[in-house]
């Protein structure tokens, strides 16, 4: 197959010709990203392969079907980015990759724990400098505190089992109750109750219509008072403007973040030397006990490794006709 691969980064090409080896895929990098104004370039290709950043709305997918493109293959789990109904109207299947390294994100959000915790960024800045003092490091055991997380797939799962690891308690919220948590101790609650009694709260659940906005401030009122919230999972799932007035008041007392609602116009991009154009994303930089980063929870070489993998492998299932659970239906 001949593939326009879309918004590339650095370290793709590497993974992705790596399991390409005897070249059964033609593959072509671009490191722009797919949307309407750029979906001529895929004229030519039997298929499109992008990122959570590329938009595929009606618009580009009708543009898509003109040039005869099949296959819309996502190296990401998640795909709200996709109008899939317009998709499946020109015949244009979706693929997507839906787990590659569930313990990848799970670590990340608890290093954002223990770093929010112990503090131990600021501590590094500090002794860079020569300041040894304990001033405002003060942290907190996790050993007994009761976690909370929504939703318990791969990731959430993983992260549980880190948790309990920690001596916590923890309960969780899915529309789906694992029985092999429940047996590790595990206990699954209404999402109001694990919200009023959760010290930390981990967010692991997709980004859906029912979903988006989940955290607000009707939701921040009904956690306990300075309550540390951490997400790995999709940006849009907090209401950026109500954490920001959640912060300021004191009812999110600790916030860790590796992904944002506007990202897609911020992150993977050096923005050092210029303006960022989010005044949100600025405000929340401001607040010391606010811990961002720009959406790394996958990256690592396992991770990635699997994700080359399986996008190789859905062009090679969807070649040859073969059945596939990655098929987004």
């Amino acid at each position: 197959m001949k593939i326009a691969i879309f918004s590339t980064k650095y370290y793709e090409k590497e993974y992705l010709n790596k399991h390409n080896p005897k070249g059964l895929h033609e593959l072509t990098f671009f490191d722009v990203a797919l949307n309407s104004q750029t979906a001529n370039l895929a004229s030519g290709f039997d298929a499109v392969c992008v990122q959570l950043t590329d938009i595929l709305d009606a618009a580009t997918i009708d543009l898509l079907s003109q040039y005869q493109i099949k296959l819309i293959d996502l190296r990401s789990a998640g795909f709200d980015n996709v109008d899939v109904k317009a998709a499946a109207k020109n015949n244009i299947k979706v693929f997507r990759v839906p787990a590659y390294s569930p313990q990848a994100i799970a670590e990340h959000a608890v290093a954002l724990i223990l770093t929010l915790d112990r503090k131990t960024h600021k501590a590094y800045n500090r002794v860079r400098e020569n300041n040894f003092s304990l001033q405002n490091l003060m942290g907190f055991n996790l050993y007994g505190k009761t976690v909370g997380v929504v939703g318990t797939g791969k990731i959430g799962s993983a992260f549980c089992n880190i948790m309990l690891g920690f001596g916590c308690t923890v309960l969780a919220h899915d529309i789906v109750e694992s029985k092999v948590l429940i047996t590790k101790g595990v206990a699954y609650t209404s999402l109001d109750k694990l919200f009023q009694t959760s010290d930390i709260i981990s967010i692991h659940c997709p980004l859906t219509p029912n979903t988006r906005h989940l955290f607000d401030k009707k939701a921040f009122e009904k956690m306990k008072k300075g309550v540390m919230l951490i997400n790995t999972s999709r940006g849009a799932l907090i209401k950026t403007a109500d954490a920001i007035d959640a912060l300021k008041n004191g009812m999110i007392g600790y916030l860790g973040i590796d992904v944002y609602e506007g990202e897609e116009k911020i992150f993977f991009r050096d923005l050092s030397s210029t303006i960022v154009p989010d005044d949100l994303i600025e405000r929340l930089m401001s607040f010391n006990n606010v811990l961002i980063t720009p959406h790394q929870a996958f990256f690592t070489k396992e991770a990635l490794d699997e994700i080359a993998r399986i996008t190789l492998l859905n062009f090679t299932d969807f070649e040859n006709g073969t059945a596939s659970e990655n098929e987004i239906r």
